[in-house]
């Protein structure tokens, strides 16, 4: 059989692959190469053509556990049966009389029927590729599927035209580029169907990426794809991910989700976020949703959804920080170490009455650095700006601006604070979509 590739010492597989160079010709296995291979027993006797490899998924590199010489029965000789593989001709270490045919495993791949043109995930290039051809290599008696190749190269050997290519450019001084993607960074997409299914691998390998970068992978893929990738991740991470794709991306994923899982996922985001993404969503399903939440969080989403999109109830989330204003610094700063809050919502500490009202904002700097005895009522800023719950998005927006400030408070007829609007929600509101889409990648 062909050696196994070889790189320089202290290289990884990863990068040497991903690179565009000239690969030593003997060194790679194609399954386009093995395909329609002649299957020849010990005494040289014709016994079929190879049609398939099945292989057993495992990490990092899935083992070739058969041939499969006819696909209407599934029948397959086991790859320990196969002596060598060179020139186009498979050759078993038995005679025809004694080869032995067994029913595929049905927990095994079939690379041509499952793999084959299918697309996968490339996680470090964090990008979704088309399979065009895969890599085999021989390893210790063994033949393991190694790499993707994702390139034209691959679509040219399959067609048979690879050798004329290459030719055409090398007398044109130019290189015909192999574009490898090793499999221990390839996440199959699961697209349904139980052939599929064992397609899947742990999704600890795509949860290591950044959730932007995931939203970036899933926001290529169709519906049902979509669908396997936010299967195989928790629910904070796939909440995450969600929050940073686009609003039509993210009721796609909803409305093709299941609604309990839905409902979990959910949860783990702003109220604001959950509002705008229901409100898009078929009514009988946003109702089924809010239904299986928590009742504080959906009770909060009901609310925020009776407001107009274009204003500061339909923009401002619910997660904000109050605190009474009859406690002391040490009492406040003990009261913020309770609640525990997200980033997003300490922007500003407000300071409402025994009703709720808004009474003032505290400093950070102040509030850590005053004495512990020291009323909040003494520290803080009375002067609050803030804006009604029907200001439009463009006076938020003025408002913001003129200030210089991260969040403003959304306040009723009564003066009760009733949400917050954060700089990020309200330049979604008031910017073009071409301009919004850019602006998280130039920040």
């Amino acid at each position: 059989m062909a050696p196994a590739p070889t790189r320089p010492a202290g290289s990884r597989l990863g990068p040497v692959a991903r690179t565009r160079i000239k690969p030593q010709e003997a060194a790679l296995i194609f399954l386009t190469e093995i395909q329609g291979a002649l299957v020849v027993d010990v005494h040289q006797r014709t016994v079929g053509h190879v049609r398939d490899l099945t292989v057993r998924v495992q990490e990092p590199y899935p083992i070739v556990t058969g041939l499969v010489l006819s696909r209407r029965r599934e029948l397959i000789i086991p790859w320990s049966s196969v002596r060598t593989f060179a020139a186009r001709e498979v050759a078993l270490r038995t005679s025809a009389d004694e080869v032995r045919k067994e029913p595929a495993d049905p927990h095994d791949v079939w690379l041509s029927r499952d793999v084959l043109d299918k697309q996968v995930i490339d996680l470090d290039g964090r990008r979704v590729v088309r399979v065009n051809d895969l890599q085999l290599t021989e390893s210790a008696a063994q033949m393991l599927l190694v790499g993707a190749d994702i390139g034209i190269r691959g679509i040219l050997r399959r067609l048979g035209l690879e050798g004329i290519v290459k030719g055409v450019l090398a007398a044109l001084g130019k290189p015909l580029p192999m574009v490898l993607v090793p499999w221990d960074v390839v996440q199959p997409v699961r697209e349904g169907g139980d052939d599929a299914v064992h397609l899947r691998i742990s999704g600890k390998r795509i949860e290591k990426l950044h959730p932007a970068d995931i939203a970036d992978i899933v926001e290529e893929l169709g519906s049902r794809e979509r669908s396997a990738v936010f299967e195989s991740l928790s629910e904070e991470i796939a909440a995450d991910t969600l929050e940073e794709m686009e609003l039509d991306d993210q009721v796609s994923v909803i409305e093709h989700m299941d609604v309990e899982r839905a409902s979990d996922i959910l949860e783990e985001l702003p109220p604001d976020e959950v509002a705008d993404i229901l409100a898009e969503v078929p009514e009988e399903r946003a109702q089924e949703i809010l239904r299986l939440m928590e009742k504080d969080e959906a009770e909060d989403v009901e609310a925020l959804l009776k407001y107009r999109d274009d204003t500061a109830g339909g923009l401002m989330t619910t997660e904000f920080v109050a605190v009474p204003d009859h406690l002391t610094a040490a009492e406040c700063i003990e009261t913020l170490r309770r609640l525990e809050p997200e980033a997003e919502s300490i922007y500003y500490v407000y300071v409402v009455d025994d009703e709720g009202r808004l009474q003032g904002v505290l400093s950070l700097r102040d509030l850590i650095v005053a004495q512990p005895a020291t009323a909040i009522d003494d520290i803080m800023i009375r002067n609050v700006l803030s804006v009604g719950i029907d200001t439009s998005v463009q006076e938020i927006a003025a408002v913001l601006s003129k200030y210089n400030l991260l969040a403003v408070p959304v306040v009723n007829e009564e003066h009760v604070l009733t949400g917050i609007v954060t700089v990020d929600d309200a330049l979604e509101g008031v910017l073009p979509e071409s301009v919004r889409r850019r602006l998280p990648r130039i920040m």
